[in-house]
């Protein structure tokens, strides 16, 4: 009888040691909490009355702050990549204008998520390629001037083509006001170009354009006024044209849109540049578009 408690005995022991040997080690997560009194600021660089979408830059300061958070996931509302911040602090650049909503997810203990969102207008501004830049300025200053050497130094077509198909002037075939105008482009400390013309007192107009300039009358040379400095504004060019037959990037002239003989419009697309020569297309008042090539003057 003896015998049989002991091992009934040694057996008990051997499955209590078991249950306890297979027992799993508890932890314990702590409190689970969302975070609190989540805030959203996001300051454009440069914001003011004058420049609502800040400097151009394209920077924004933008910064999350909140109790019981382990870090912040933020969409910057630009199609961009999604950034987990833990600090909640990041300066981002912009790539391109537009209205922008922020969005933050304040991530706090096992997961838990709080949500924030913010609308913002941003301005960057256009930066000129450098091809442009160099080849109108040479980063500094070019007076440019007539190509009248050149076969389609002039020359119109329908606002659908790229090419002189109605009308292409021979060498020295204009008006000899069309050919004395200087036109300087310069590169200011800021990166801007800025255009001054010196027409010697007269300049070439298209007759559909004369009443736009002040004066009445056909094709002929006009005192049209070229006076004072004309900082250009560039951007992406709007019309249906290709890296095939164009630079894709155009510049609008303030004022008048004067730049070297008038049509009465104001935005010309570069076709081809370089150090010496530049092709430009501009859609004249009467519709149609115009062509001027222009020399570097030496």
């Amino acid at each position: 009888m003896i015998t049989k408690i002991k091992s009934f005995t040694i057996i008990l022991l051997a499955v209590m040691t078991v249950f306890t040997s297979c027992k799993k080690t508890s932890y314990k997560l702590g409190d689970l909490k969302a975070p609190a009194d989540l805030v959203l600021t996001a300051a454009v660089d440069g914001v003011d009355a004058a420049n609502p979408g800040g400097n151009g830059s394209g920077s924004v300061q933008i910064t999350a702050t909140a109790a019981n958070v382990i870090t912040y996931k933020i969409d910057f509302g630009d199609g961009r990549e999604i950034q987990m911040i833990p600090s909640g602090n990041i300066n981002y650049k912009y790539a391109t204008s537009g209205t922008f909503t922020i969005n933050v997810n304040a991530i706090g203990t096992g997961g838990i998520i709080s949500n924030i969102s913010k609308t913002i207008n941003v301005y960057v501004a256009f930066v000129i390629p450098e091809a442009i830049m160099n080849g109108l300025t040479g980063n500094a200053s070019r007076k440019w001037q007539t190509d009248k050497a050149a076969s389609g130094h002039v020359g119109v077509g329908p606002a659908g083509e790229f090419a002189p198909i109605w009308y292409s002037a021979d060498p020295n075939s204009r008006s000899a006001c069309q050919y004395d105008d200087e036109i300087t482009f310069t590169k200011d400390a800021s990166g801007n170009v800025i255009m001054m013309i010196n027409n010697a007192g007269e300049s070439f107009s298209i007759g559909a354009a004369s009443a736009f300039y002040g004066f009445s009358g056909g094709d002929g040379c006009y005192a049209i006024n070229t006076v004072g400095s004309k900082k250009l504004t560039f951007m992406n060019a709007t019309s249906a044209s290709t890296p095939a037959n164009s630079t894709r990037i155009q510049f609008i002239v303030p004022g008048n849109g004067f730049l070297n003989f008038g049509t009465g419009g104001n935005t010309y697309e570069i076709l081809s540049i370089s150090a010496t020569n530049i092709h430009l297309r501009n859609i004249g008042i009467d519709g149609n578009a115009w062509y001027q090539k222009l020399i570097v003057k030496p």
